[in-house]
């Protein structure tokens, strides 16, 4: 076993031993390959430097008490990958070569598998770039699919204890009709500075609004968002949201717990009604809110300085079933062997 700190794992980059790779030229598929490299080696002209044609995942592995790997919902991973690859024209990776793709990597780096409840796991990003060359704006004729791992610990350092975001208006993360369904880079490249400038203020991350209306919330910095009130899971409903496998997850949870749930707007001035609230995804699974506040007009939603006792329950559920300490009666996880 390595010599790793685990319970102070940050969540960032950490070299592990292999990565998978598999390129797409002259109309197919090649074999998959594994590799100790952390380089790529491109045509400067390659169209995921000019026109952003780059997609990419992240998915984790967990060891569970029972000493199994489990990989969470790879299959929801790999439909949002080949959606996203169809929205932006890119070659879509199959189902098959993606889940082969990330249980090989996995395997290969089993010694960098976090053990069970340490409160790390091994986070997988596959990545999907237009290598293609192309001046014209056009999409590329060759792509390269790579899936690398490292083991990390919580996206934010407070863990499961409740944040700060701030509300911010004057920058949208995506328009309605554009590529905010996608995960594509571009989206997040469009939030690193209102990021940055709310975690310079205080805050851990923003809330982002409607880009037409301004009035409804969209997502939570890089996470998707969801408020608890009258025993009701309430997340939004927009075009410009990425769909959240997390998120998806906890609706179901939700209904299992008895409890009802919707999908639809929420506005900012409803958030006083809220119980609860929280971003989710996969990064994060769950960060409890304390506070919003409003850039703009300082209008300051509390929410105590405690995780409530509906998003504590769904947290302790989801990484039951992740950790195989909760039933998996959805089979959600694939375990690898």
């Amino acid at each position: 076993m390595n010599d790793i700190n685990w319970s102070s794992l940050p969540f960032g980059y950490y070299k592990t031993d292999w990565n998978a790779r598999c390129y797409f030229k002259n109309g197919k598929w090649g074999e998959l390959t594994f590799t100790q490299s952390e380089e790529i080696t491109m045509h400067m002209a390659a169209t995921c430097l000019h026109y952003g044609q780059e997609a990419f995942e992240g998915l984790k592995a967990f060891r569970g008490v029972d000493g199994k790997i489990r990989l969470f919902r790879p299959d929801e991973n790999a439909k949002r990958l080949y959606r996203t690859a169809k929205g932006i024209m890119m070659q879509p990776v199959e189902e098959d070569l993606f889940i082969k793709a990330c249980v090989e990597v996995v395997k290969r780096n089993e010694r960098f598998v976090p053990p069970a409840s340490s409160g790390a796991s091994l986070y997988l990003r596959p990545l999907l770039i237009g290598t293609g060359a192309e001046v014209g704006v056009k999409p590329a004729d060759e792509y390269l699919f790579v899936v690398f791992a490292g083991p990390v610990g919580p996206y934010f350092k407070e863990g499961f204890r409740p944040v700060k975001f701030q509300i911010v208006k004057d920058f949208d993360r995506a328009a309605p009709l554009g590529t905010g369904t996608f995960k594509v880079g571009g989206n997040y490249a469009a939030s690193l500075y209102s990021g940055q400038r709310a975690h310079d203020e205080g805050y851990s991350n923003c809330i982002y609004l409607d880009a037409i209306e301004k009035k409804y919330i969209d997502e939570a910095g890089a996470a998707n968002f969801f408020g608890i009130k009258n025993n009701t899971y309430c997340t939004p409903k927009s075009t410009s949201i990425l769909p959240s496998i997390t998120n998806m997850s906890l609706r179901q949870l939700a209904l299992d717990l008895g409890m009802k749930v919707e999908e639809r707007h929420i506005s900012v001035e409803e958030l006083s009604s809220f119980e609860e609230v929280a971003a989710c995804g996969t990064a994060a699974v769950i960060s409890p809110i304390s506070q919003i506040e409003d850039r703009e007009t300082k209008k300051i939603y509390s929410f105590g300085q405690e995780a409530g006792p509906i998003c504590t329950k769904l947290y302790e559920t989801l990484k039951g079933i992740q950790e195989g300490r909760i039933e998996d009666k959805h089979s959600w996880n694939l375990i690898v062997e």
